[in-house]
């Protein structure tokens, strides 16, 4: 009888186990799964590896910029050859960030490019922001920006700054060159 209720409780507690863990593709695992793959380009940088002026910052975007301390980026090149494969890749990303887990932060486009800017966390206090472009002619990019007490408002003033921002080429060259 013991050992029947022992057999019990352990099939409970593995049918538990395997029903708790998502079977959905995360953000996370995508960079895992693709950072390696034809076609793609991934970097994780510290932000201090970044020159960026910062004499032109506000309070706000200066605290913004200071509570960001790594950024991960993947991105996928497009070719007139492997077309479908884009249009697969692009639908998977973004069947990843339109999970509800991902808060709207603000969208625009710039030459032809979409960008997108999503968070994880409450409007307090992000945990990861998300800029998401793509275009038919290049491809995506992802740019996963992690770190300590970031907050959604001061972060879309700091994407603001950032767009406008004269960052040196040598810093980006490996991924524009990737996207040539």
């Amino acid at each position: 009888m013991k050992r029947t209720i022992k057999h019990l409780v352990y099939t409970l507690l593995t049918a538990v186990l395997l029903t708790s863990c998502g079977n959905g593709e995360t953000l996370q695992s995508y960079y895992v799964d693709h950072h390696e793959a034809k076609n793609f380009i991934s970097q994780d940088l510290p932000l201090s590896m970044i020159e960026i002026d910062k004499t032109e910052f506000t309070q706000e975007q200066q605290e913004a910029y200071n509570s960001v301390s790594k950024l991960n980026f993947i991105g996928y090149k497009a070719s007139e050859t492997d077309s479908l494969t884009f249009k697969t890749e692009l639908a998977i990303v973004k069947g990843i960030l339109n999970d509800s887990k991902y808060n709207d932060l603000m969208e625009f486009s710039d030459k032809g490019r979409k960008i997108y800017v999503k968070y994880v966390g409450t409007e307090e206090v992000a945990d990861e922001v998300v800029v998401f472009g793509s275009s038919k002619d290049m491809g995506f990019g992802i740019v996963r920006i992690l770190g300590d007490d970031m907050s959604p408002d001061k972060m879309v003033t700091l994407v603001g700054a950032m767009k406008n921002a004269d960052i040196s080429e040598a810093q980006i060259e490996n991924i524009r060159n990737f996207f040539k």
